[in-house]
């Protein structure tokens, strides 16, 4: 998307899932993006708290969270601002950490693992889907149940993911290209925030892990994987 409006700043840019545009510098705002570019974002700061949230629930005894994020993108900063501000609500205790490869999952799993009551909130991000298979399987060998934002994640064998439908954008954005098309300026149309998320569990994970799904958490999941 960078180099795309380093390219262009006069031909329309319809964007789909880009984390947070405003941070990015590819627009000046939501409601008023102002420029060549307009379009989808996949993060919406506020329901972030949801993952903490799920990982209390599914491991009432849970007393510490690591915040697995890539430093490189902007939106770990205030996914972790937000994840901070309700840990004290459930009693547990949030750490951010920053990792760049696959040494340093490694790593920054296998020392957090070592205390108990611990979970891991799993950020979307580039490195991330990389190593999605590394991180499920760190995870899975350190008994630390973890929560992810995409459900490739959970098909893949980890626990739980809560994140916005990852298809609904580019429908969406049709919709924009047909305005745009027909002579309105992405300056004047919003960036859209997700409106439309998914609740996925793995039930074999949560077995193998020892843990009981409430079954009010089960009712809830949009898909559940057994």
């Amino acid at each position: 998307m960078g180099p795309l409006l380093q390219v262009t700043r006069t031909v329309p840019v319809v964007f789909t899932q880009t984390p947070d545009p405003v941070a990015a510098g590819f627009v000046a705002s939501l409601a008023r993006p102002g420029g060549n570019a307009t379009g989808f974002t996949q993060v919406e700061y506020g329901t972030d708290a949801k993952w903490l949230e799920l990982l209390k629930e599914i491991m009432p005894r849970m007393t510490r969270a690591a915040f697995l994020r890539d430093p490189a993108i902007p939106e770990g900063i205030g996914q972790f601002a937000v994840i901070q501000s309700v840990a004290p609500s459930f009693g547990v205790e949030v750490s951010p950490v920053d990792i760049r490869d696959a040494g340093d999952i490694q790593r920054a799993v296998m020392a957090f693992a070592r205390s108990s009551n611990g979970g891991l909130i799993v950020t979307s991000s580039g490195l991330a889907n990389v190593h999605r298979e590394l991180i499920t399987k760190v995870a899975a060998q350190h008994r630390l149940p973890a929560v992810y934002s995409n459900r490739v994640f959970v098909t893949g064998g980890g626990l739980i993911s809560y994140g916005a439908d990852s298809i609904d954008p580019h429908r969406l954005a049709a919709g924009y290209v047909d305005r745009i098309l027909k002579g309105e300026k992405p300056a004047d149309l919003p960036v859209q925030t997700p409106t439309k998320y998914e609740l996925v569990i793995n039930l074999k994970t949560a077995k193998a892990l020892g843990l009981d799904v409430p079954p009010m958490l089960l009712a809830r999941a949009d898909e559940v994987i057994e």
